[in-house]
């Protein structure tokens, strides 16, 4: 399979997210969503790797197109990790 025949991981915000009871995505669905589309980004620039490496697609720009794209998805995932950790621990510093 060749990375022109892989389907690249759609944006990341435009997956569709579940709903809930209520109709309305909350927080963890979003967040869900975000960390399945990294994932998917993830499995694609290992598939386009190993794909060039054993010569069966030759599209370095492609290849290097879904390393970027998985790269940067991970550091926004990396980058909102580190926010909910702050938020959660200023809240622990809270004094009652």
């Amino acid at each position: 399979m060749s990375i022109s025949k892989l389907s690249l991981a759609p944006d990341l915000f435009m997956t569709p997210v579940k709903f809930s009871k209520d109709q309305r995505p909350g927080f963890v669905d979003h967040l869900k969503a975000t960390l399945e589309n990294t994932n998917a980004m993830q499995f694609n620039a290992k598939t386009a790797m190993e794909e060039l490496a054993t010569g069966r697609n030759g599209n370095i720009h492609e290849t290097l197109l879904a390393m970027s794209k998985a790269e940067t998805s991970f550091k926004m995932v990396m980058q909102v990790r580190n926010k909910i950790l702050n938020a959660y621990q200023e809240v622990m510093r809270m004094q009652m």
